[in-house]
This record gives structure tokens, sequence and C-alpha cells, in this order.
């Protein structure tokens, strides 16, 4: 008995100690299997952040692309690892970003559908790097926007604009922001899908970067046409927009003073609806933030409204926006001239009184400095003409000019050789209507002797007009040279400019005008050796 119970332990050891060896060698083999997986993984994460680092090096991008990057990140966005899919959206938006080759051919590649299935699927961190790559995609061209909008992007990024985490609300409003730049048709169809409301919510949210970010879609939402204005408007934004104007955030100023310039450019109500929002006197002290970007769009948007209605325009003077702009324009340089300069030129198209605010409060100087020293054709182009505007109304707008020697660098950019035909046609009309009302012959002289005949008839058609009324002046005109100057103008008989000429030549004796004539020293000569022949 003792001996069977001997043998039955022995064997029982054995199969124990066998079985324990199949145990180790089954664990040891799924170690060795789970490790091939493991190493597989650590692989695609290598991967897939390595290319997102590279690509953002743009020495880099190209041997990218040649190594087909495109199509090796595809799959990894269905990725079981929601690090690797995050870094392959990572790596592709960055990719789309760089061109829009690169764009076409995360469009080629079939790549939009997927991540438009994943924004809905997928946590916050990849819906915000899906949302950066349609962004990505969308910002190069209106084909890669419509794009996008056909991937069916635009309902999944609404949906994105709900979410919680305003992160995700960030990047979806910058990828609607982009698609609606580009077109009115695009702004459309992203008004269409319901995004309006959600990004008047999202201006309310106390996040600063999503305030940005919403204010600049709803801008480029508005700027193409009254509708889509109309649109954002009757979502009620502009009670959430206007107020921000005084924010310490010089980019969040930005985008609010550019939205509220779209809105106001399109027409009279849209611009009344942004002036009820009471935005002046706020706006005026933008005019001299520390943010050259925040001055221009200020400057932008009172253009926008200072050029509809005499009413609209008086208010801005009312606030003080004349001497405002005047400060701006004297203080800006370049391109950011521009809007200040247009908004004197509005500002005194409309009214005499209007012009002479813009007079008072020192306009002239600034404006003419604009048309001396600024390189661009196009603002020189738009300091004549405002210009024009101030000095077309009377006698006295016009003299402030001329005093201040405006008609000379008029005439001056006129003449010059490398003047574009705009700057030429504006300097042309604002000479011509500014001296058409100025009676202040001394400024009106110079002009006498340098402008061409197209201009020289409406200066010689002035001193037609004052000099038989005014017996100093035409005493002040023989004696400044002005009547030597007048006869010597080659005026072909039949001619206005002739009949002008023998106006003047009436008011004098026809002693003094022979004697004023280029050839009377001749004609003297001339009886001078007559008279020794008679002898």
């Amino acid at each position: 008995t003792q001996s069977t119970w001997g043998i039955c332990a022995r064997n029982a050891s054995l199969l124990c100690v066998s079985f324990l060896d199949r145990q180790t060698y089954s664990v040891t083999m799924s170690r060795a299997v789970l490790q091939v997986f493991e190493n597989y993984q650590k692989a695609r994460v290598a991967f897939v952040q390595t290319v997102a680092e590279l690509a953002t090096r743009p020495p880099n991008i190209d041997a990218l692309q040649n190594a087909g990057v495109m199509a090796l990140l595809r799959p990894l966005l269905l990725d079981s690892v929601p690090s690797i899919q995050q870094s392959a959206a990572l790596a592709l938006g960055r990719l789309a970003n760089y061109s829009d080759d690169l764009a076409e051919a995360v469009v080629s590649n079939e790549i939009l559908p997927q991540l438009v299935y994943s924004l809905s699927e997928q946590n916050r961190f990849y819906k915000k790097a899906a949302a950066f790559v349609l962004r990505a995609v969308a910002k190069h061209s209106p084909q890669l926007a419509q794009a996008v909008v056909d991937s069916g992007a635009l309902d999944a990024l609404v949906t994105c604009l709900e979410e919680f985490d305003p992160s995700v609300k960030e990047a979806a409003a910058w990828a609607l922001g982009y698609i609606a730049r580009h077109t009115a048709e695009l702004a459309q169809t992203v008004v269409d899908a319901g995004a309006v409301p959600l990004l008047v919510l999202c201006i309310q949210e106390p996040e600063l970067t999503l305030k940005r970010i919403s204010a600049s879609a709803l801008s480029d939402i508005c700027k193409h046409s009254p509708e889509l204005a109309q649109a954002v408007v009757d979502a009620g934004a502009i009670p959430y927009i206007a107020p921000l104007i005084a924010h310490p955030d010089g980019k969040l100023k930005r985008q609010v003073c550019s939205c509220l310039a779209q809105v106001a450019k399109h027409s009279v109500d849209l611009a009344e609806f942004v002036v009820e929002a009471e935005i002046f006197p706020k706006i005026l002290t933008c005019l001299k933030d520390i943010d050259v970007y925040v001055r221009k769009n200020a400057a932008t948007c009172i253009r926008e409204i200072a050029k509809h209605t005499p009413e609209l325009a008086k208010l801005i003077v009312n606030a003080g926006g004349v001497a405002a702009i005047v400060d701006y324009v004297s203080d800006a340089k370049g391109n950011a001239r521009l809007p200040g300069i247009m908004s004197l030129g509005y500002i005194a198209a409309f009214s005499e009184t209007l012009a002479l605010a813009v007079i008072v409060s020192k306009g002239i100087p600034p404006l003419k400095d604009a048309l001396i020293s600024e390189p661009e054709d196009h603002i020189k182009a738009a300091s004549a003409w405002s210009l024009g505007q101030i000095g077309r109304h009377s006698p006295d707008h016009a003299r402030a000019l001329a005093e201040a020697d405006v008609l000379r660098r008029l005439l001056a950019v006129y003449l010059h050789e490398e003047s574009s035909e705009d700057l030429k046609t504006k300097a042309k009309r604002a000479l011509k209507s500014v001296i058409q009302k100025c009676t202040h012959l001394p400024a009106l002289e110079p002009l006498l002797q340098e402008a061409p005949a197209n201009i020289l008839k409406y200066v010689v058609q002035q001193f037609a007009k004052v000099l038989p009324h005014d017996l100093q002046a035409r005493r002040a005109f023989v004696q400044s040279g002005g009547l030597q100057k007048v006869q010597e103008i080659k005026a072909d008989p039949g001619t206005k400019l002739r009949e002008y000429v023998d106006e003047i030549n009436s008011q004098y004796p026809a002693e003094i005008v022979q004697y004023y004539s280029p050839h009377y020293s001749e004609t003297l000569l001339r009886k001078l050796d007559e008279y020794t022949t008679a002898q």
C-alpha cells in the first residue's frame, strides 16, 4: 500500500511539473507575440510623430511628398490607437497647410470623408486635429474649400460648435471662417448649415481665443453681400460684438472692428444698425491703439460708415471723429493711411459745412503729405481725390487748398511720367474742381507757366472771371508778371483758351498788352530801324 501511494505521489509530481512547464511556455510565447504588436504600435507612433515634426519645417515638405507620405498617413487615420489617429491628422494638416498642391493631394487621396466621419465619432483631441486639416485644405482656394463642403464637412463642423470643449469650438469656427472667406456662395452654404447663431454664442464665451476666431468667422461671412451681412445682424451678433471695441485685447479688437466694417459697408440700414450699437465715440480711441491693425481696422470701419449719408458723416464729426482721423492720417504710413484718407474725403464730399470741419481740423496738411511722400500711387490717388472733395465747394474751400500749395502738388503728380492712369485722372479732376472755385489769383499764377493746355484753360478762365471785377487784382496781375505769362500762352484761334486770353487782354489798354507780348522788343527794334532809315 505504501509503495502504491509512493508511486502515485511521484506520478502526480511529474504531472504538475509537466503542467507548469506548459504554462510557462505558453506565457513566454504570448509575451513574444504581444511584443511584436507592441513594437509595431511603437513604430507607428514614432512614425506619425516624426512625420508631424518634420512637416513643421518647409525644407522637408518636398521630400515627404516624394516619399509618398499621404498614402502612408491615410490608413493611420483609422488606427485603433487614438494618439496615432491624432498625430496622423496633425501631420496631414501641416502638410496641407503648406501649399495648395499638398492640399489637393489630401483631396485626391480621399482623406476628407474619413476626417468628416471621425469628427462625429472620435474624442475632442482628434476633432481638433481633423478640423485643422479641413481648415488647412479650405484656406487655399475656392475650389478646395468647395471640396471640403462636398465632403459633408459643414454639418460636422457646425456640430463641433456645440461641443463643451472650447478648443474644439475654436478649431471648427476657424475652419468655417476659412470656407466662408472665399466667395459669397461658400459663405451662404456656411449660413445655410446653421453656423451663424452658434458663432454668436461663441462670441459670448469667456475664452479669448474663441471670441477672436468667432468674430473673424462672422467677418468672413458678412463681407460678401448685404444679404449675408443681414443674416449676421438678424442672428443678433452686433449687440454682442460692438461692446468688445473697448476690450483690452488687441487681437480681439482687430476682428471686432473688421466685422463691424464688413457689416456697415453694404448699405445705409446696416451702417445705421452698427452706429446704433453705440460704437461712437469708443471706436475713436481705437485710432490711438498701440496695435497698428486695430488702428487700421477702426479707420476702415469709420470710412464704411461715413461714405453712406450726410447724416452719418455728421454724426462722426459731432463725435469728434474728424480730429481723430486727421491725427491718425498724420501718424500712419503706407496702406494703413488709406482708410483715414478716404474717410476725410467721404466726410468732406457731402457739404460745405462738413468740408469746413475737415479744414478747421487741419486735415489738409496730412493729405498733402500723403500726396507727396507716399510711394504707392493708389494712396496718392486717394489723397488727390480727398483734397478735391474738400476744395470743390466754394472759393473759401478752394483758397484753403491753394494757400497750402496743394494745386502745384496736384499738378506735379499729374505731370509725372511714372504716375498711374488712375492717379493722373484723380489729380486732374481734383485740379479742375478746385481751380473752378478758386478766386485767390496769386495761388493760380504759378500754374500759368507749368500747366498743360487741358488744365491751363481752367486756370485762365478763373482770371477771366475775376479780373473784370477787381481793380487791385488787375494791378497786382501786371506787377507779378501774370499778364506777361498770359501773353506767352500759345492759344489757337477759335478755342476756349483763346477766348479767355482775349477776355483778360480786354481789361487792359492795348499799349500795356502789347508791351508784355513776347515779340514786343523785336517790334520796337524794327520801328527803330525804320526811323533810322527814314532819317
